[in-house]
């Protein structure tokens, strides 16, 4: 296949890949990487000169330099595009064949397409999860397996594609510009794009996107200028891409404002990336001490105070604007064999929502369709007919900074269960994600890289700000090393023959790298990647 002056595939062309990785796509990928790479190396630098500030006791606050977006009552946000007026319930997961189908057909009104947290960056993922678009796009994505059929419901029955590519931080290792690496999230953009923008506008919608990882408004400002220069370069008019950010990164959630503000001409709202979130306050505090010690994971909920401002402020900053602002994802799936797990797990999903929809989101997120109904039902019952709530503006809520970093308020203890459960999902979602799954159900829960994230980095915070168990000793590296070993002989027993040994040593050693190294690795997934064939 022929490639443009400067791009080098280092990933093979299986079969049908030269529908998607055409010479004139690789030239539009080229010139996205030529114009942006510089600037995005950049901000992660300005991300690592950040970190180092809050290491040394630095804090965060509302920026003063840029008090006169958030007081220009004015400006708002571009109105609705079509698909994208109604979100009462949307529906998350990675782009393999059969989660295309099932996700368009659940009767979720947006698909969140990941190329992001509930993926694995495998090459054969990221490409042929491009095509699955493009075929469900030309309605040529039904398939057949195991004697069961998979085909598209009419297209007025599907949910609108919104697709998540990877964030700043992360390369695209197969493809080469000028020598160097890509950014994964131009390599996912880019493509989608290219191939899809004008099938979607023939559709009637439009190409969408969610923008995960987000830090500043430097950043929002960054996919700005990547979406005019798209639009331009394929004479598609500005403003016809939409964008909806995740606010799951600490320090965005004092930017809201002004990352709206930024992507004012292009945004679709806001949506409250509560995992992913839960991890940057534990990843950007980790060395503070007890002020920023969260208790284990599973007993942190969405009204420990912090949080409650966090999405208290999302909804009004979104309002406000007149964005949408989106609820986080109810990671409960449901079990085939225990009728009591679904009542739990159905009766937290019906609190969550409920939650959500009386504080004025405009819809949430489920990441099975098992949930979708649930979800639908509690949002109807708040919507009625109308597609959104846009018009609760909120005005109630006043949060300060100092609510938003109220971490020492949230209550719950830190106990061997929990540190066995933080060892027992990394390991097994690791190995999963070694073998190419990025959304794995472990304990009746859809873990994802975040909440890997949130297992591994409470590990190494617990080590080092010398914690001791509330029904135990102190955890240190050798107690932990000792769980490790005990909790894979249990996932040994439980997995019996479908226990791969390689992937779990390989799991063993990249947990221990990003749970007990002095060093505190930034993203999980970065060594990980690495690792990946």
């Amino acid at each position: 296949m022929a490639e443009p002056a400067g791009v080098e595939l280092t990933g093979p062309v299986d079969e049908r890949f030269d529908e998607i990785l055409t010479p004139e796509a690789l030239n539009f990928l080229a010139t996205l990487q030529r114009e942006f790479g510089v600037r995005r190396g950049e901000l992660l630098g300005l991300r690592a000169e950040r970190q180092e500030k809050l290491s040394q006791g630095g804090t965060l606050d509302f920026a003063p330099e840029t008090a006169d977006i958030r007081n220009d009552d004015t400006w708002r946000v571009a109105d609705p595009a079509p698909g994208l007026e109604d979100r009462r319930v949307e529906i998350t997961g990675p782009t393999d064949r059969k989660m295309t189908i099932n996700a368009l057909n659940s009767g979720a009104k947006v698909w969140l397409a990941d190329f992001e947290d509930a993926n694995t960056p495998l090459w054969k993922n990221m490409v042929g999860g491009q095509l699955n678009l493009r075929d469900a796009l030309d309605r040529k994505v039904d398939f057949e397996t195991g004697g069961k059929s998979y085909e598209l419901k009419p297209d007025e029955e599907l949910a609108t594609i919104v697709v998540r590519p990877r964030g700043w931080h992360l390369d695209e290792k197969h493809v080469l510009v000028d020598g160097e690496r890509m950014s994964g999230s131009l390599f996912d953009f880019g493509l989608y794009f290219f191939h899809c923008a004008r099938r979607q506008l023939d559709k009637g919608k439009g190409p969408y996107f969610y923008l995960p990882k987000i830090e500043s408004r430097h950043e929002a400002r960054l996919w700005n200028d990547v979406f005019n220069l798209a639009q331009d370069l394929l004479e598609i008019p500005r403003g016809t891409i939409r964008a909806t950010v995740l606010i799951e990164t600490i320090p965005a959630a004092f930017e809201m404002e002004e990352i709206l503000y930024e992507l004012r001409d292009h945004s679709a709202g806001l949506n409250a990336g509560r995992w992913d979130y839960l991890f940057s306050v534990i990843k950007k505090f980790r060395s503070r001490g007890r002020q920023f010690l969260l208790p284990e994971r599973n007993a942190i909920t969405m009204t420990a105070p912090f949080m409650r401002s966090y999405t208290e402020l999302l909804v009004r900053t979104c309002h406000k604007r007149g964005a949408h602002a989106i609820g986080g994802m109810a990671a409960f799936i449901p079990s085939r064999r225990d009728e009591e797990v679904n009542k739990a797990a159905f009766e937290k999903v019906r609190a969550d929502k409920t939650r959500e929809s009386e504080d004025g989101f405009d819809g949430s997120w489920v990441a099975h369709p098992g949930m979708v109904d649930i979800c639908r039902e509690i949002f109807d019952g708040v919507l009625g007919d109308r597609p959104n709530q846009r018009d609760r503006l909120r005005e109630d809520v006043s949060v300060s900074a100092s609510d938003l970093l109220a971490v020492d308020k949230t209550p719950g203890d830190i106990t061997e269960a929990g540190l066995r459960n933080n060892i027992s999902v990394g390991l097994q979602y690791i190995a999963t994600w070694l073998g190419g799954n990025g959304a794995v159900g472990i304990f009746n829960l859809m873990e994802d890289a975040a909440t890997a994230e949130i297992a591994r980095s409470q590990v190494w915070q617990w080590i080092h700000n010398d914690v001791e168990l509330a029904d135990g000793p102190k955890v240190t590296p050798e107690l932990v090393e000792r769980l490790i070993d005990e909790e894979l002989s249990k996932i040994r027993e439980q997995y019996g023959d479908a226990f791969d040994e390689k992937r779990f040593a390989d799991a063993v050693g990249l947990f221990k790298e990003v749970a007990l190294a002095d060093d505190y690795a930034d993203f999980l997934t970065l060594p990980a990647y690495e690792r990946m064939l």
